[in-house]
Order: C-alpha cells, then structure tokens, then sequence
C-alpha cells in the first residue's frame, strides 16, 4: 500500500484508513475507562454497605454484649475499638488521597455550581491521566523512589496488619482473621511472587491512569472493612462457639437461703450461658422443663439442709462433661418466732450490682433486730444513713464492696457481710429523635437536634451535648460546637438516598452522675432517604 508511486486518491485512503484505526483504538481506552469506574462505583457501593452492616449489626451486638457480660466480651470490644480507629484512619487518608489526586487531574464526578452529574464522556482525558499519580506517589516520577505519601500510606496499612498479629496471631479461633489481614494489606508481594520484578507500591501506582489509582484506593478501603467485619464476626462468633460448647461454664443454683418450716418451697437448676438444648442432661432433680431442673427443697424440719446433683452436656466432639452442683438453705421457724431466730439480709434498691461513683440505695434487715439498732459499715465505700435500714453507699475505685451489717437483738450481737459487684457508669447513647440510628430526608438534618441518654438507667441522670463531629461521604469530618445541626446545613443539603452520615466524638456534660473526662457518647448513624 505504501510501495510506489501513489495517487492522491490512494493517500487518501491510507489517511483514512489511520484515522480509522486511531478511533477504534480511542474508543476501546474509552470502553476500558468506563468499565473501570462503573467497577470503582460498585466497590465504593459495596464498601457503604460493609461500613453500615459493621456499625449498625455487628458492632451495637459486641458493644450490648461487652455492657451485659463485661467478664466475657469486654476484651474483645476494647481490643475492637483500636482496631477500628486504626482501619478509620486508613479510609479517611485514603479518601483524602482521591481527592487530591481528582483535584490535580481536574476530575469531576458533578457539575461543582448544580451538582448534576457530569457526563462520564466528558471526563476521559482525566480519568486517563496518569501524572498527577505518578507524580504524588514517586519523587519526580522515578519508579525507585517511592514519596513521603506513599509511604505515610503504607504505614498505615501495615499499622492495621501488625496490631491484628501481635494482638490476635496466637488466637486459633481467629486465625482467618489474621490470614486476611496478612494477604489484603500486605504492602510488599511475596518474594515467590513477584509481579515482573516489580514492587507493590509500582504495580498499583506508577504510571497508572487515574481511573486505575481510584479503583486500587477503593479496593484497598474496601479490604480494611472487610477485615473490619471479620473481626467482628468472629469475635461474636468466638464467644458463641464457646457458649455453646461450654469451655468455660458453671452450674447456677436459684434457690432461698432461708424457709419457713412447713411451706412448698422449690430450687432452679440451669446451666451458665442458658441453654434448652437437648445435649443437656440432668441428676439430682425431680423434672426437668425447658432447659431447667426443678427440686422440691425438703422443708420438713428446722436447720441447715443441702442438696446437690450434676449436669451432663455432650460437647461437639462427642464427649460428655459432667459438671457438679451443690446448694445449701436453712429451714427457719414460722412467723411466731421470727423475732428469736438469727438471719441477715442485704439488698440493692434498684439493681444486683453498684454503680461506681453514684449514690446507691442499699436496704437490710436482719431477723428479730429493729431496723432502728442496725448499722452498715462498707470497705471501698462510703456509708450515709437515709433512715431505718436505710443507707447510700458510694462505691470508689474499688472492684468490689463488701458490706457489713450489724445490729442488737434478743439473741445479742449480729453481722453479716455481703460482697456487691462495682460497676462504672455506662456511657450514654448519641441519640436523634430517641434513636442511635435514623433515616432522614436531607433537607430535614439540619433541623435536628443531637442528644444523649442511657436507656434504662434507673438513677435521674439529664446530658447536655455539647460538641461533635459530622462525616458525609467523600468530606472530612466537620467539627460542630453545640447540640445541633444547623451549622452543616449547606453540607447536608445535597447529599442523596443511600448516603449515609456519622456523627461522632460526641461530647457532654452531665447532671447526676460523675463525668470522664474525654468519655463520649456512642455514634449516631443518619441513613439519608
């Protein structure tokens, strides 16, 4: 074709003929870059639902179970939240790093004056741009030497992967999580592995398409929440294989201490961690219902009685662990002689438990002794009398309280100690209109107020929200000072259904109870409708 003389004609259709070709090849480039960035939206979807799974299932279930059974879960959910604080880092950086590098390859998703959508046709020389990459990631575009950013990047991937090994690495229940983390936030290839003796940080990055870097940031953001959500899985996990396979359990006994002679009494006998599972099997009681063995207790003279028997459950490898039970009550005299017997009793107002720093009601008794005589002395307390057999005790740093009642009666000098469980005060829920998690029209967010309070609290207890910060999608987090949201107005205004907000680091004072200093309230979740 291109072999002696050609007529004008003949040159002519060789022009064309390139033309033709240079187009289909700008049209495959086009197909590419679009395939690639409805790939990156996917991924960036996919991530928004990972994020609100983990916030709003998983984690309210370890943060319940850490409050409920603190001895059990509470490790768990401490070792949870550096974990997440740690991979909140990571996304955030990495967002922030999108939108620089969109910024220098004047790349935008919406018109910045309507904020319509822009057309992705008008967008492929920037998406197809590969020096603003190039250039953030390496000094002067030189593939051997990585920039300050890229490794501020890594760091922070390898921060994640190192805490998940030393903290997690010799827990067998969590080995997947710590295989995950080894594979998905590696910074460097396996040397069996090498992609054309080219670095991790090369492959990703150098002389990349800017379309390219974006779908390898988001891949990168989506495999911390993937490790985010298997951490939480297998902690709940972890804790529930063990319940149920009971390495670590105890027999519970239900039963009074004292009885009056002659009338039907009856004891409780179940399991820690209550199960109605029919791998469990009891001795030493008359019926079984529901889980649970009944025992008719034998009130039929006065003194000391004891009764025992044990539990048999067949654990998953086929075996049997039998665990054993005893109870020990008194039988006491009926009413006319209640004045001449001996006997204490304690009991907490309003929970089974003290609450550390805060007034708590604490009523006794003890048989045959006018409550005017009676005295409560407490160690790891103090002790203020509220009226006959009446007293608030406030417990201090200690763990347990141990109080002693004593009084004078017929038959002299009586005490008795108790040990109460210390508990510090729960920390309140972010709340809008009474809830932790809310979905909202946008143009209503701003109309709301933020607000604090723990559910099902007995003490009078009032917070006031005084600071906190806001997170919308594809922003940093917006300080706020005060109680409500009318200061993101403009913010808030154009995000659309399926965005969802975080308003977190919520700060307060409170009325009635002692405050942390730097303690906040848990997070609010707005899912935008």
């Amino acid at each position: 074709m291109a072999q002696g003389k050609q007529t004008p004609r003949q040159k002519m259709i060789n022009l064309m003929y390139l033309v033709f070709i240079a187009m289909m090849a700008l049209n495959i480039d086009a197909e590419i870059i679009r395939s690639y960035y409805e790939s990156t939206q996917s991924l960036k979807e996919t991530r928004a639902l990972t994020e609100e799974k983990n916030t709003v299932i998983f984690e309210e279930t370890l943060r319940a179970k850490a409050a409920a059974v603190p001895d059990t879960y509470q490790q768990p959910w401490q070792q949870y939240q550096v974990l997440k604080e740690k991979i909140d880092a990571l996304v955030s950086h990495v967002d922030g790093i999108k939108t620089t590098l969109k910024k220098e390859s004047e790349f935008f998703e919406t018109d910045p004056e309507t904020g319509a959508p822009i057309d992705l046709s008008e967008s492929f020389a920037s998406l197809n741009n590969n020096e603003p990459t190039t250039r953030y990631f390496f000094i002067d575009g030189d593939e051997t030497k990585q920039s300050s950013k890229a490794e501020e990047l890594k760091v922070l991937m390898s921060d994640i992967r190192n805490y998940i090994n030393q903290t997690f690495g010799k827990n067998a229940n969590l080995a997947s999580l710590v295989n995950r983390a080894n594979k998905s936030l590696r910074t460097e290839f396996p040397k069996e592995n090498v992609l054309e003796d080219k670095t991790w940080l090369q492959s990703k990055f150098y002389h990349q398409p800017l379309i390219a870097a974006l779908s390898n940031l988001e891949i990168i953001q989506n495999d911390a929440r993937n490790v985010q959500s298997d951490a939480l899985a297998l902690m709940l996990q972890e804790k529930v294989d063990a319940s149920i396979k009971f390495n670590m359990y105890e027999a519970i006994v239900k039963a009074p201490t004292d009885i009056v002679q002659g009338e039907k009494a009856e004891a409780e006998v179940f399991l820690a961690s209550y199960s109605n599972s029919n791998k469990i099997s009891m001795s030493g009681v008359q019926r079984e219902e529901n889980g649970k063995g009944f025992i008719n207790l034998n009130t039929s003279g006065l003194g000391e009685k004891k009764f025992s028997g044990s539990i048999s459950v067949l654990m998953a490898d086929g075996k049997t662990e039998t665990v054993p039970f005893t109870h020990t009550y008194n039988v006491i005299a009926g009413q006319k002689e209640v004045q001449y017997e001996t006997g204490a009793l304690v009991s907490a107002d309003k929970m089974n438990v003290m609450y550390r720093g805060l007034d708590n009601p604490i009523s006794g008794s003890i048989l045959g002794v006018d409550n005017s005589r009676l005295s409560l002395s407490a160690s790891g307390a103090t002790v203020r009398s509220a009226g006959p057999g009446k007293w608030t005790v406030v417990p201090g740093a200690t763990n347990i309280v141990k109080l002693t009642i004593s009084g004078t009666g017929p038959r002299g000098t009586q005490s008795k100690t108790f040990d109460f469980r210390v508990k510090p005060v729960p920390p309140p829920q972010g709340q809008i209109r009474g809830r932790g998690t809310v979905g909202l029209p946008p143009g209503s967010i701003a109309n709301q107020q933020i607000t604090a309070a723990i559910p099902d609290f007995d003490f009078p207890v009032t917070f006031n929200v005084t600071s906190f910060l806001v997170k919308v999608p594809g922003r940093a987090a917006i300080p706020v000072t005060g109680n409500d949201l009318s200061s993101v107005r403009g913010v808030v205004s154009n995000l659309r259904a399926g965005d969802i907000v975080h308003i977190y680091g919520i700060k307060y004072t409170a009325q009635g109870i002692p405050v942390t200093p730097g303690r906040e309230a848990t997070h609010i979740v707005i899912n935008v409708q």
